[in-house]
Parts: structure tokens; sequence; C-alpha cells
């Protein structure tokens, strides 16, 4: 799981409001919101970066997704919309280094994102 501070929450070694969980994904709000709705999606597998999954973590990845917008529709917010987004490195903005999908609603997007 890694020694970051996701690692530390999957093992419960740091507390998190934890809004979803299965065998490989968890999911809790952020401390740091930037909309009404936050939650990180993160897989229990040690994946630093998206630029570091394999062709064998597609499956891992696709569940990543398919977790954040099954959230969506069951907090009732899909229809109106909501973003996705994965920060990969120092310049992408990422600043843990623990894969992890941002689910960013309850508000108005903008582009560019900045």
């Amino acid at each position: 799981m890694g020694d970051t501070i996701f690692g530390k929450i999957i093992r419960r070694e740091i507390p998190a409001d934890i809004v979803y969980e299965d065998d490989e994904v968890l999911a809790f709000r952020d401390l740091n919101p930037q909309a009404p709705v936050h939650v990180l999606f993160v897989p229990k597998q040690a994946i630093a970066t998206l630029e570091e999954a394999k062709p064998q973590d597609a499956e891992l990845l696709g569940k990543l997704l398919l977790a954040a917008a099954a959230y969506a529709r069951e907090q009732g917010f899909a229809q109106d919309g909501y973003r996705t987004v994965i920060n990969c490195n120092e310049h992408g903005g990422q600043t843990v280094f623990h894969l992890h999908v941002h689910l960013l609603a309850g508000r108005r997007m903008h582009w560019p994102p900045g």
C-alpha cells in the first residue's frame, strides 16, 4: 500500500471520512475540498503515479473510474454533472504520490481548470 498518507488511510492508521470501499478501491472525502463534493478514489494497491501504471493495471484503473461514477449516481448529482481529475507528477499538481482520482461536484466547473 505504500507509506504515503493514503497508504496510512487504507491501513486505518489515519482516520478519514470513508464513503466507499471494496476489495481494491477506497474513497474518502478530501480534507481540503475544492468543491462542495470532493472525494478521492484510491487503489489499495500502491501505484505512485499514472505514469507508473502498467498494462496489467488497466482493470484497476477502470474500477477507480467506475466506482466514482457509481458514487455520483448514488449521491444524486450525476445528472447535473461532475468532474474527475487525475493529477500526475509535480507539474500536473500531484502532491500525494499514490495514484488517486478526484471526484468534484456540487457546483459548476469551469474550463480551463488552471
